[in-house]
């Protein structure tokens, strides 16, 4: 279960402001990857987490969609960041993460007038840091301070938090494209989100790619 651990240890050495980040979409054939932010101030360390909060990938979608409403009043801004298929076959995967990322950092400070903060970031690498000197990059007025922590999503809740938004948003986004063209539905965007199944790649053997397909990808 999520806990205020990490960042009740962040706060003790002086952090403002916690942001929990965490992706969803990185391994899909089709569609964005998605970057889920998160913002704490301090003080808010420490408070009541939702009872249901876990890393988004233990629960249900109907549970993930029940958790929105209770997230928006735990969290004091959330947000997504996201690079589009388009742009991960022009960038690579790893560039569209940092880009997407600080989309989303820059919303949340942005709504907040955040003037320093530190990231948890899900994960055993900082590919938020590069990204700051990209061309395409949002720019920030300040330099986050960025602490990655493997499987983070199941033991912060700041990045719990980021990651159920991310996921419901990117779901909802590709349920979406799924209902907006029924001469796609061999794919089963509705079921699979963009994921690689077996029906996913069948499809695509079968019927080509479509313009939110990622072509530099392995999709058969």
């Amino acid at each position: 279960m999520p806990n205020w651990e990490l960042e009740t240890e962040l706060v003790a050495a002086g952090a403002q402001w916690i942001l929990g980040l965490d992706e969803v979409g990185r391994g899909c054939l089709a569609g964005p990857v998605t970057l889920g932010a998160a913002a704490f101030r301090a003080d808010d360390i420490g408070s009541d987490i939702p009872s249901d909060l876990k890393d988004s990938k233990q629960l249900s979608p109907k549970r993930r969609e029940a958790l929105m409403e209770p997230l928006r009043s735990f969290a004091r801004a959330l947000a997504v960041g996201e690079c589009t298929n388009e742009e991960i076959d022009e960038w690579g995967i790893s560039a569209c993460l940092g880009i997407a990322a600080l989309k989303a950092i820059h919303t949340v400070a942005e709504e907040l007038a955040i003037e320093e903060a530190t990231i948890i970031l899900d994960g055993p690498h900082d590919y938020i840091t590069p990204a700051l000197s990209m061309l395409d990059a949002p720019e920030l007025s300040f330099t986050p301070r960025v602490v990655t922590r493997i499987k983070a999503d199941g033991s912060c809740a700041s990045v719990a938090a980021a990651s159920v938004y991310a996921k419901v948003t990117r779901d909802r986004q590709m349920d979406e494209l799924a209902a907006a063209h029924p001469e796609w539905s061999a794919y089963g965007w509705a079921k699979n989100k963009g994921y690689g199944t077996a029906q996913h790649r069948a499809a695509i053997r079968e019927n080509g790619v479509t313009p939110y397909h990622r072509l530099t990808w392995h999709l058969t």
